[in-house]
């Protein structure tokens, strides 16, 4: 089979790069996807137009456009553009575009545009190190991030710069950048006249994940393992694109903004009773590769914070899903694992064991050092016997339902009341009992 890639084919040379880079976009005009900061009337894109660029950070998944709106900037400002890469650039390389600006702006009062790709990667030295060029103005910043600048950017660099957040492209939008691609004769596919139907078309955007740069990818891996018919065309098939994305491209990042997102998103689906959702974010979850075990113990802290004593059996069957995910492992862990979300999930809700112990823990920090009461300590010594530890306990198990009204606080809190049991699920019949015991009492 002959490659549309190798250099026999008549457009070899025009396709050496891969075809996400030839079909980046070029303007606004060309540029798909997140209106709500560069459509026409958005502040960033009149600044931009108007050459007027505050130091900014770019915020989004990968696929959405950092990049390429950055080279947008490029290609209408006149101010001198310098790209780099965190990943490969040290404070050497900073320092020679900051020379670089000094000069220029010294010669013609041009400025200068320093471009840092991945900055979340720069450590605290290199980030210190262009922070007073970008506060007096020898460079603007644009610095574009897949990790939330607020945890992984300076607060002094980061107060010197608007950060703009860039959502995943919808399928809509995926599907315009196919689109384009197949007809593009300069810089797309045009020139090997390529047929997709159009149901190939959407499940490649729905596969792609919300990033172009996978869909644009994954259609020219297709192309190339096509080879065109005797007319000249290439028919990809609906199973062309699915081997050539082999998975969907879940977004994910185990030590990233999305690890949290998704975990998040499952706990407040558990704790709001809709057994769906919760399922989906666990699938979610699972099948991009967390850890089950973090899960695990998500699902553990779940059935005491949420489910507590509407459902003792809860924290039961959370625990027990946690060691069998331990002796089984995955794959097949997913299915105690689904079984214990839709319990959880569809179980009655509770969370008096976190605001009880809160309560609690507010008079412990309050009221530091209380004494026990001297009845309730231990009467082991005789010294103990002789300062009255033990006297005047009341052994429950010797009254009426196994209950004595008799102080147990220390002096100082005596009658405070910390827990206040809900009326769901089997913690109703706790506050029943509870109720009848104080009556008693009182």
């Amino acid at each position: 089979m002959t490659s549309p890639l190798l250099p026999e084919d008549p457009v070899a040379e025009r396709v050496k790069a891969p075809l996400a880079a030839r079909m980046r976009p070029r303007t606004f005009e060309e540029f798909v996807g997140q209106e709500q900061i560069v459509g026409p009337d958005r502040v960033l894109r009149r600044t931009i137009e108007a050459d007027q660029l505050p130091s900014i950070i770019l915020w989004g998944p990968p696929g959405s456009g950092k990049t390429t709106l950055a080279e947008i900037i490029a290609n209408i400002t006149d101010a001198s553009y310098h790209p780099m890469s965190a990943v490969s650039a040290g404070v050497a390389d900073l320092r020679k575009v900051v020379d670089s600006a000094k000069k220029l702006h010294a010669f013609n009062g041009r400025r200068t545009i320093l471009f840092v790709d991945e900055i979340h990667r720069f450590n605290k030295g290199q980030q210190d190190a262009v922070l007073p060029y970008v506060e007096d103005g020898t460079v603007t910043l644009i610095g574009a991030t897949t990790e939330n600048p607020s945890f992984q950017v300076n607060a002094a660099l980061l107060s010197r710069s608007r950060v703009f957040r860039l959502e995943r492209l919808d399928r809509d939008a995926i599907e315009t950048l196919v689109r384009r691609a197949l007809g593009d004769r300069e810089r797309g596919l045009g020139s090997l006249r390529v047929e997709l139907e159009d149901d190939s078309i959407e499940r490649l955007a729905a596969m792609s994940g919300g990033d172009a740069r996978v869909a644009l990818t994954a259609l020219e891996l297709a192309v190339a393992a096509t080879e065109p018919d005797a007319s000249g065309l290439r028919r990809i098939t609906l199973a062309a694109i699915e081997d050539a994305m082999q998975s969907k491209a879940l977004l994910y990042d185990r030590a990233g903004d999305m690890h949290y997102d998704l975990i998040s998103a499952f706990i407040k689906s558990v704790r709001g009773s809709d057994p769906d959702a919760a399922v989906y974010w666990l699938a979610r979850m699972l099948e991009a590769g967390e850890d089950p075990l973090f899960v695990t113990r998500r699902l553990v802290i779940l059935a005491a914070e949420d489910i507590g004593l509407a459902d003792p059996q809860a924290l039961v069957l959370a625990v027990a899903c946690q060691q069998a995910i331990q002796s089984i492992g995955m794959p097949e862990g997913y299915l105690p694992m689904a079984e214990c979300t839709l319990y959880l999930a569809t179980a009655p809700k509770s969370n008096s064991a976190i605001t009880t112990y809160g309560k609690a823990r507010e008079d412990v920090l309050e009221h530091l050092d209380q004494p026990v009461p001297l009845h309730l300590r231990n009467a082991v010594t005789g010294l103990g016997r002789a300062m009255g530890f033990g006297k005047e306990y009341k052994y429950a198990h010797d009254f009426d339902e196994h209950y004595v009204d008799q102080q147990y606080l220390p002096d100082s809190l005596a009658g405070r009341r910390y827990y206040s049991p809900s009326d769901q699920g089997f913690e109703q019949s706790i506050a029943e009992r509870l109720e009848r015991l104080r009556d008693k009492a009182e």
